[in-house]
């Protein structure tokens, strides 16, 4: 019913009825029976007719009979035909002078003024009012007729809507503390102004895709207890110029009238992108829109209480107005959880799901390192869905492991028939990278093998870190560079023809050699030199031509370098499973047998793996000798004392977990380091003025 009410066309049609009826009521209708014009001729020349009246205009002849002539009443009327009036009429005039009808008289038909004017303009105001119902739909309707597209869009969170409170929100516990000094500032204002604090005017929270960012703000909206506005930043540009500048004045000014209040702008980065950064950096409806909010956090208007929240994964294109002290006061990172939040998060998405008593949600989360919360929560959903396809009861821990390698690599292809040549190619490949993962000491454990097509993958090698680790020393990153190459050095050792399945590792493995050498420094030819712009404003009207600062001759030598790592790790990898040919050929028949090999079967198979030493200190120069005096020893008191603060027992420092990720056409899974770029990167401050800056 509601979609009819909002057809136009239904309304068109209830228009035009409504025209006719009214032309109708209008028009003028004559008095008395209608007859037809050979009875009123007949009864004029009968001598029946009292008074006649001849009305010009309407072609209409109204007469009066004699009494007792008519049964049915004395007054009728009919029209006359063209040609006929001027009989009529003479015979009338005859019967008058024999004394028949008393009255003769003669009108023109003239229509009232009101009833001409309604007549000419009423289909015009008709037409006028649907154009702007029409229009009033286009722009959103809910009471925002069409002359309101300048009103601020924002949704003012009610009581009846569902509170989500910090008791819903996990693995972000630096977060939750941050704002739930914004709700108690709010609560208790005194607390803070007898110590001369004032309350922030902005916060900002940053961070990778799903790692809870709104999730936080609808906590906030939910334990503030004030008025709480949301708005999405692209609701403050439309089709009209200056419209995102009225929006946030009106915005402001509803929150600033019911102060204290809190305001959350979603993906901020919409409006607040650095200025000037356009093509031709001219001064575009985005850039009035982004001016009127500065001045909004920060102008002449001093009335306070208003608290701005936003949120955007990509903080560094931000504008640096935007991002100082007295906009946003606060800048949290909100970061892909830990182990620990991991296991928070699973615990928030399991209620309500019947899980088994026999799965551990922390070894689902030690198998879900660099999971953000959005991809817990599909972890979980997704087994919930295995398990009511299977018509099962309980989410069983083969359900979460099949959900995580959903997530991870996408749903398993059981309708891809693959010969026997080519899964013996997939399972070479894939036990090549295994392999050569497992024989060099810097790599993570494999955790798992198959050859069974998923995604976009014709199998996968997932090899995960046991625990969360925060940084990479070079030697992992060689290792790493090893085993990205193990899956294509298989290939060309076993079959002497490499295939197109080696086409994602090649561009995981240059991107980690290209960074080691232009970004960490990690090559003696060039030393610890950061080489290129990190591209934090990729604009074509900011970067354009300045994406390298560094000379042809230096470029041929990042080439350079970048080629030998790659060409050593390659030969590395050869040698490997030269050494293992055996160990590769068991793997290999188990996996064809298998087609899916676990940690434990893997690490059975490895025994006999010939595992390769560590690799020597690199400094990076001759004249740089590394020290043969060992680290401090940890005194107890310390150790003891990070276990009480919640921090890891093993104090070991390596890569951030790898999440493993789909790759190209024919190519495997495996993990990989986070390469640089890939996450948001903190915002910085505009730089401090220099010597006589005023």
């Amino acid at each position: 019913m509601k979609r009819i009410g909002k057809s136009p066309w239904l309304w068109i049609v209830v228009a035009v009825v409504g025209v006719v009826l009214v032309l109708q009521f209008l028009a003028p209708s004559g008095d008395g029976d209608e007859i037809t014009s050979s009875e009123m001729t007949a009864r004029i020349a009968a001598g029946e007719v009292k008074t006649i009246t001849f009305v010009d205009g309407d072609q209409e002849i109204r007469a009066t009979l004699d009494e007792g002539v008519r049964d049915d009443g004395a007054e009728v009327m009919t029209y006359w035909i063209g040609g006929t009036q001027s009989r009529l009429y003479n015979l009338a005039q005859q019967q008058v002078e024999n004394g028949e009808i008393e009255e003769l008289t003669t009108e023109i038909s003239r229509p009232s003024v009101l009833s001409s004017f309604l007549i000419s303009f009423l289909p015009l105001i008709i037409i006028f009012i649907v154009f702007l119902w029409l229009l009033n739909n286009m722009q959103g309707g809910g009471g925002r007729g069409v002359m309101q597209f300048a009103k601020s869009k924002a949704k003012l969170i009610s009581k009846d809507m569902p509170k989500t409170t910090f008791a819903d929100v996990a693995g972000c516990d630096e977060a939750i503390e941050e704002l739930g000094e914004i709700k108690e500032f709010l609560q208790e204002p005194a607390k803070f102004q007898a110590v001369g604090a004032k309350i922030p005017k902005g916060v900002l929270l940053y961070g990778s895709p799903g790692t809870g960012k709104t999730l936080l703000a609808r906590a906030v909206a939910g334990e503030a207890g004030v008025p709480f506005y949301s708005i999405s930043g692209s609701d403050f540009v439309e089709m009209f110029v200056g419209v995102g500048a009225s929006r946030v004045r009106d915005l402001f000014e509803q929150a600033k009238e019911n102060a204290p209040a809190i305001v959350f702008i979603d993906e901020i980065d919409a409006v607040g992108r650095h200025r000037g950064t356009g093509m031709g950096g001219g001064h575009d409806e985005r850039e009035q829109t982004l001016n009127q909010l500065l001045v909004e956090m920060d102008g002449f208007d001093v009335r306070g209480g208003v608290i701005l929240i936003a949120a955007t994964n990509r903080p560094d294109v931000l504008d640096p107005a935007l991002l100082r002290p007295g906009r946003f006061d606060r800048q949290i990172q909100v970061d892909a959880p830990d182990l620990a939040g991991r296991e928070q998060i699973l615990k928030v998405h399991s209620r309500g799901k019947p899980i088994a008593t026999d799965v551990n949600l922390i070894s689902v989360a030690r198998r879900t390192p660099g999971f953000s919360g959005a991809d817990l929560a599909n972890v979980l959903n997704e087994a919930a869905l295995l398990t009511a396809r299977a018509n099962g009861k309980l989410i069983t821990n083969e359900a979460l492991d099949e959900a995580i390698d959903r997530v991870i690599a996408g749903p398993q292809r059981r309708t891809r028939l693959m010969s026997e040549h080519e899964k013996l190619i997939t399972a070479y490949h894939e036990g090549g990278h295994a392999l050569v993962a497992a024989a060099l000491p810097g790599n993570d454990p494999v955790h798992k093998i198959t050859i069974l097509p998923r995604g976009r993958a014709l199998g996968y090698t997932m090899v995960l870190p046991d625990s969360d680790k925060y940084s990479q020393p070079r030697s992992q990153m060689l290792d790493q560079l090893a085993y990205m190459l193990g899956g294509r050095a298989a290939e060309e050792m076993i079959f002497h023809d490499p295939t197109t399945g080696a086409g994602n590792d090649i561009e995981k493995a240059t991107n980690l050699a290209r960074a080691m050498v232009t970004q960490y420094g990690m090559t003696e030819r060039l030393g610890a030199i950061k080489l290129g712009e990190s591209g934090s404003q990729p604009f074509l009207g900011r970067d354009l031509g300045h994406s390298r600062d560094y000379s042809e001759s230096v470029a041929a030598i990042v080439d350079e370098e970048v080629k030998n790592l790659l060409a050593t790790a390659h030969q590395e990898a050869f040698d490997i499973l030269e050494e293992n040919r055996d160990v590769l050929d068991a793997l290999v028949l188990e996996l064809l047998d298998k087609e899916t090999l676990d940690k434990e079967q893997i690490a059975r198979i490895f025994e006999a793996l010939r595992m390769r030493p560590a690799r020597p200190a690199w400094t990076g120069s001759e004249t740089r000798r590394p020290s043969a005096m060992p680290p401090v020893e940890i005194p107890q008191e310390i150790r003891d004392r990070a276990k009480v603060n919640g921090a890891p027992a093993a104090p070991e420092a390596t890569e951030p977990g790898a999440v493993v990720t789909p790759p190209g056409a024919g190519g495997d899974v495996h993990g990989g380091p986070a390469t640089p770029g890939d996450g948001p990167t903190p915002p910085t401050p505009p730089a401090p003025p220099g010597p006589g800056a005023p």
